[in-house]
């Protein structure tokens, strides 16, 4: 099933909760576009069809580096002496080389690992774990994890800390329902889908 659909899918259930719990328009509009995020998380992972939506393109980021690393190393070679001149140089060199190695799957891990900083320094709970998720999204397959009941209960105790955090209720439920949505919508039975999910990674690896 496509991104559009899993988003739609989402906000209904976003649509839902809000309804249930009788919430205010506003409130109802936040739980909307939470449940829709909430239902393209699990195409996080490295070949799903979100990453690329929360990502710079790998090129920009190439071009940045290599205009550093040329900036760098002009720098040290005319304002530079001895040692750091030459240290200077080598790591310009250094960002220019690894700079033409950055792919696009590569900024998922640099995302993550932005995210998770930034969970730090604001001392958030949900979002040191939304980095450690995307950090793990980045490294394995379409899928696998994101798409299973290990991936439901992380996105859930994400999903619970971020509650506790805003101190809004519905949140934890439009996520998870937005979350577990995703997974029935790919599943294999429905004529749409020619792959299925593994739902019991790591124990099994079956289809469903």
């Amino acid at each position: 099933m496509n991104g559009t659909a899993h988003a739609a899918i989402g906000a209904a259930t976003g649509f839902v909760v809000a309804n249930t719990i009788q919430t205010s328009p506003s409130m109802t509009l936040f739980l909307i576009g939470l449940g829709g995020v909430s239902g393209l998380v699990p195409d996080l992972d490295i070949d799903g069809k979100l990453r690329e939506k929360i990502t710079l393109s790998h090129q920009v980021i190439q071009l940045v580096a290599q205009l550093i690393g040329i900036l760098m190393i002009l720098y040290s070679f005319f304002q530079g002496a001895g040692r750091e001149k030459l240290l200077g140089i080598g790591i310009g060199l250094v960002m220019m080389v690894i700079s033409a190695k950055i792919k696009q799957k590569h900024m998922l891990t640099l995302t993550g690992i932005g995210v998770l900083a930034g969970g730090f320094s604001l001392q958030e709970m949900w979002l040191i774990l939304l980095g450690i998720y995307i950090l793990i999204a980045s490294f394995v397959p379409h899928r696998s994890y994101t798409h299973s009941i290990l991936g439901v209960i992380f996105f859930g105790v994400t999903a619970s800390k971020l509650e506790a955090s805003l101190g809004m209720d519905g949140v934890y439920y439009t996520c998870i329902l937005g979350y577990i949505s995703h997974l029935i919508a790919d599943l294999k039975i429905l004529p749409c889908n020619r792959r299925g999910v593994k739902l019991f990674l790591p124990i099994s690896s079956k289809e469903l």
